[in-house]
């Protein structure tokens, strides 16, 4: 999960050139980029990156890892939710609203992840330490 965040960095050009791009990107398991998806907004972030596995017939993403730039909010859960995803990291913090959705739908989340630290606030039993 530690590399994560760079190989983020590492995709998102629009982010690299404008310092202001949010990204929404899916791994698989092993930590390998799937898919992902810029936008100012980190809404819009999510429905690109949704809607483009939408359109390959990819949904449900439950073998993937969503990990998203900034805050993870309540909608942000429930559109992770609605897709099928069931672990969901955060590089910021999330919204209480977003921990209770989490632990009410079976989602991992995770928060704060930095340099070999993380928080994680619904359903560890899924991240092995």
């Amino acid at each position: 999960m530690y590399s994560l965040p760079e190989k983020l960095n590492n995709a998102q050009s629009a982010f690299l050139q404008t310092g202001g791009i949010h990204g929404s990107a899916l791994f698989n398991l092993h930590g390998d980029l799937i898919a992902l998806r810029e936008d100012v907004g980190r809404h819009n972030a999510l429905d690109k990156l949704i809607g483009s596995m939408l359109m390959e017939n990819k949904i449900p993403l439950t073998e993937n890892i969503l990990l998203l730039s900034g805050r993870a909010s309540f909608e942000l859960i429930q559109k992770s939710v609605m897709a099928g995803i069931n672990l969901v990291v955060a590089i910021g913090a999330p919204s209480s609203l977003a921990v209770e959705l989490a632990k009410e739908f079976n989602v991992t989340l995770v928060g704060f992840l930095k340099h070999e630290r993380f928080n994680i606030y619904s359903h560890e039993e899924r991240v092995e330490l």
